[in-house]
Order: structure tokens, then C-alpha cells, then sequence
């Protein structure tokens, strides 16, 4: 995606945070099932590489390291959460939880994220509560102060734009 290499620890992290920071939370969310747990955990791990890139190593695949390192992190809390399942080995783990699958995903839903937040403000809202949080049409439109027939057509351009930049993602969301 990005070539990385000879640049400064600080160059390295900016372009670690643009290209992976959300990707990471989303793969970190697979395994855990909590925000905020994944969010942390990212984070940690991005103040592991600050550290390692600061004591002058380098890492040869940042993508693949980062990766590994929220992956491997996951599998420590899941471990830790869950101490009557202390004989689970990691084999079984990580075939529980497919790196694959969980890397495609995520990075799917981080460019639908990046698609919905690109919307028109109105047709973003209108979708999100629509998509996400389950609301029906005539309850959008009472809480957004608007006709029903306008939050259809919010959700209809939304879905059209959406459709048109990246169809791969809008059949992941809504196919």
C-alpha cells in the first residue's frame, strides 16, 4: 500500500495511523465484541511500535506486524477473560477466529466507513439510523424534523452513491 521504509519513527506512525488505525480497531473488534476494549487495544499496540521504532528497529512488513501484534494481543485478553478456558491452544483460537476472513472484513468495513462518512450529511444520518441503529422511516423523520418521503429519498441517494463508489461494499453492508 505504502512504502515505509527510510523514513523517521514519527513519519512511520502518521502514515501507520492513516492507512491502519481504523482497519486494526475493526479486526480487534472481531475478536473481542467491545469498542472500547478493541479501541485500547489498537492503541497499545500502536504505543509498542512508538517504542520499538524510538529504540532504533525496524519492521520490515508494518502491515503485517501491526496485524499480528493486535491479533496477538486479542488472543492474550480472550485468554485472560476467560480462565477456565485455559487449555484452549492457539491452533484452535485462530481457527475459531480466521485471520483471513477477519482482515478482509475488517478492511471492508473500515472503506465502507470512510464511503458513509464521505455522504452528504443529511443522506449519512438518515442511512446511519436507518442501517445502524434500526429506526424506522417515520421515526427518522420525526427526529430529524423532515417528511418520510424526504428521509427516503436521503436513504435512496445515499445507498445510489454508495452503489456507484464502491460495489463491493455495499453488498458486504446491505447484500
Amino acid at each position: 500500500m505504502a512504502n515505509f521504509d527510510k523514513n523517521s519513527p514519527l513519519q512511520i506512525m502518521e502514515k501507520a495511523y492513516r492507512y491502519y488505525y481504523r482497519p486494526l480497531n475493526l479486526y480487534a473488534l472481531h475478536y473481542l465484541q467491545d469498542v472500547d476494549l478493541a479501541e485500547d487495544t489498537v492503541q497499545e499496540c500502536y504505543v509498542r511500535l512508538w517504542e520499538l521504532l524510538n529504540s532504533g528497529r525496524e519492521v520490515a512488513d508494518l502491515k503485517v506486524y501491526l496485524y499480528r501484534m493486535v491479533k496477538n494481543r486479542c488472543i492474550d485478553l480472550w485468554r485472560k477473560d476467560m480462565p477456565f478456558e485455559s487449555s484452549i491452544c492457539s491452533a484452535e483460537l485462530e481457527a475459531t477466529l480466521s485471520d483471513e476472513d477477519s482482515l478482509y472484513r475488517a478492511e471492508l468495513e473500515a472503506r465502507l466507513w470512510t464511503a458513509i462518512d464521505c455522504l452528504p450529511e443529511k443522506c449519512r444520518e438518515a442511512l446511519l439510523l436507518s442501517k445502524r441503529d434500526g429506526l424506522k422511516y417515520h421515526e427518522i423523520a420525526q427526529r430529524m424534523g423532515i417528511s418520510v418521503n424526504t428521509v427516503e429519498n436521503h436513504i435512496s441517494k445515499a445507498l445510489k452513491i454508495l452503489r456507484t463508489k464502491a460495489t463491493d461494499i455495499y453488498f458486504f453492508f446491505f447484500g
